[in-house]
């Protein structure tokens, strides 16, 4: 049985997508960017931004079921690649037990102001395998 769930983002309804979706074990978690989607601001800073994305992330995976440790692939995309060095300690931190398979993606994000985006997928109980 194939459940969807949604972090209250308007994007979701006016693109017509799911923040996750959970398919038995697996869950699957749409490219998430750094608003925090309560007040509807976006940072200017691309750490605040990696912070409430992965905020964002782990709200879903907890829904879920999971956790950042239940991650087995990750994709980023930045706009500017120099960012990367500001950001790699946040993401090692996050993702420290999980290391996950990942892709680095140099992208245009949907929005000027967006300077990161991140989706993951997950098995619920992989850290504990």
């Amino acid at each position: 049985m194939v459940k969807y769930i949604s972090s209250g983002s308007p994007f979701e309804e006016k693109i017509g997508y799911s923040r996750a979706v959970i398919d038995g074990d697996m869950v699957y978690v749409s490219g998430s960017t750094g608003y925090d989607y309560e007040t509807m601001i976006l940072p200017i800073d691309v750490i605040e931004q990696t912070i409430n994305t992965l905020n964002t992330i782990s709200k879903a995976l907890e829904q879920a079921g999971c956790t950042l440790d239940d991650v087995l692939r990750v994709r980023y995309y930045l706009k500017n690649l120099s960012d990367l060095e500001v950001v790699m300690p946040i993401l090692a931190k996050a993702f420290k037990k999980a290391k996950p398979a990942a892709t680095l993606i140099k992208a245009d994000l949907i929005e000027q102001e967006m300077k990161i985006e991140i989706e993951v997928t997950a098995r619920k109980n992989a850290s504990k395998a």
